[in-house]
Order: structure tokens, then C-alpha cells, then sequence
């Protein structure tokens, strides 16, 4: 297995100090945010993107995958740069109901397949709460029909674990469909007082010990099914000011469980 991180919180970083510190830490790769305000953006991604991964490389780390658009542009940046993913959200807020926006979406999917093929970059989709598509089956129903070569399941643990789901059940329901597996953690938390009459709830992002699902039970898992996909920690904590402590501690965990 090969562990990336995702490198939202260090924006302001230069690649190289970006680069190098991922490197000290021990991470084989990034999931890159191609987004505005980062050390490569998408109005230039296909100029800047293999830039990056060359500097990347120079460290011994390479982008496994980016959060970004699926503009075409960003295919032709992931296609030039060596990058093999485009991660996004599939959310279900269309006003007809969650059947109709699942509809609504999987035609947007269906559009991306001709630039999936033409690019060789595949997309993956990931479960998150709220209302996007959030628990596994969820997901499961939203790609069933793809092949993963185009279109992939992104599980996330954190968001399946918000839902109560088992590790092993969720991660069986969308195995042939898994192109990446992000290894974060939380639990839930009330946002307002015993004295309201509208409870109201949400999550809180942890190292993996503290969450709602169990870091070991998921790296058995992949284990016994010979997972060769990539993990991705997001180094998403709720307490962002201790994310350059908790990042390198987490994936020192992790690795300990893989062996």
C-alpha cells in the first residue's frame, strides 16, 4: 500500500517546501487540491500541473490524485502530469428529491466517460455527509454501472463511520468499484445546548482512535482482500491547528498496522 496526503492546509507553502516536508514525513505521494490559490491552479493546470509533479519528483513523491473541476483542462494537466485520479463530490440537493439528483448526476457522469477514455485519468466519487451522497450503498448505487477505469468509487472512513456502517460490510459493498481509500476519522458532536428545542448535530474530525470507525478493522480488511490501491490521509482535523503535529503521528499509526 502507498499512503498520500492531502495538502489543503499547507497553502501557503512553496512546492518545494511543500514537497520536501511530505517527503520528511514519510508520505509516498499527495492528493493535490488543483484549485485557486494553490501552488498550481486550474486556468493553468496544464502547464503547471506537470510542473508540480516534476518538483514533486525531485522528492521522491508523486501526485496520486487532485480534488479539482473535471474541466477538460484538467484531464489534459492529469494526463500530462502522471496523475491517474480526479476526486470529487456527488452531491444530491436538487429540490425533486435524492432519486432525481442521483439521476441528474449519473448524466453528468456519463458525460465525463469520453474524456476519462481519451485522457486515461479516472474519476473518483466520494461519499460525504450531508446531503451529497453519503453512505456507502449510496455510492455503490451512484457508479454501479461504470466501469472503475472511468468512473470509481473514493470510500472515505470518516463519512462511512458518521453513518454507523461496519468497515468490512461497507468496504465489501463497493470493493470492485474501490479506486481509493481515504483514511480519516470523526465522530458526532451537538452544535447547540440541551435547551433547544431544534437539535442539531456535527461531526468532528479526530485521529483515527478517537473516531467512529476502526482504523484496524479497515486495514485487515484491505489486507485479506490484497488491496493494491493507494490510501490517502486527508489530514482533516476539526482542531486545524495541530495538523503538522497529528499528520506524521497518524500515518506512523497506520503504517504500524499495515506491517
Amino acid at each position: 500500500m502507498r499512503f498520500s496526503v492531502f495538502t489543503k492546509p499547507w497553502k501557503t507553502l512553496t512546492a518545494t517546501e511543500l514537497a520536501k516536508k511530505v517527503a520528511d514525513w514519510g508520505f509516498d505521494g499527495v492528493e493535490f487540491p488543483l484549485r485557486d490559490g494553490y501552488q498550481a491552479e486550474p486556468k493553468n493546470a496544464v502547464e503547471d500541473l506537470p510542473k508540480l509533479a516534476k518538483t514533486f519528483g525531485e522528492y521522491g513523491v508523486s501526485i496520486m490524485s487532485v480534488a479539482s473541476s473535471t474541466d477538460e483542462a484538467v484531464f489534459e494537466a492529469c494526463q500530462k502530469a502522471g496523475v491517474p485520479i480526479i476526486r470529487i463530490m456527488a452531491p444530491m440537493d436538487k429540490p425533486e428529491g435524492y432519486l432525481y439528483s442521483e439521476a441528474q448526476f449519473k448524466k453528468y457522469l456519463d458525460s465525463l466517460v469520453p474524456l476519462c477514455e481519451k485522457y486515461g485519468v479516472q474519476v473518483g466519487v466520494q461519499n460525504h455527509y450531508g446531503r451529497q451522497v453519503f453512505n456507502t450503498m449510496q455510492l455503490r448505487h451512484l457508479v454501479e454501472d461504470y466501469d472503475p477505469k472511468h468512473i470509481g468509487a473514493v470510500w472515505d472512513a470518516a463519512h462511512s463511520g458518521l453513518t454507523g456502517e461496519e468497515p468490512d460490510h461497507a468496504l465489501d459493498i463497493i470493493w470492485d468499484k474501490l479506486i481509493l481509500v481515504n483514511l480519516k476519522s470523526a465522530y458526532w458532536v451537538r452544535k447547540n445546548g440541551p435547551e433547544s428545542a431544534n437539535v442539531l448535530w456535527k461531526p468532528y474530525f479526530t485521529t483515527g482512535v478517537q473516531g467512529m470507525t476502526s482504523y484496524p478493522d479497515i486495514i485487515d480488511y484491505l489486507k485479506k482482500r490484497c488491496y493494491t490501491g493507494d490510501i490517502c490521509l486527508p489530514a482533516e482535523y476539526t482542531a486545524e491547528e495541530l495538523v503538522d503535529e497529528l499528520t506524521p503521528k497518524e500515518l506512523a499509526y497506520v503504517k504500524s498496522l499495515v506491517g
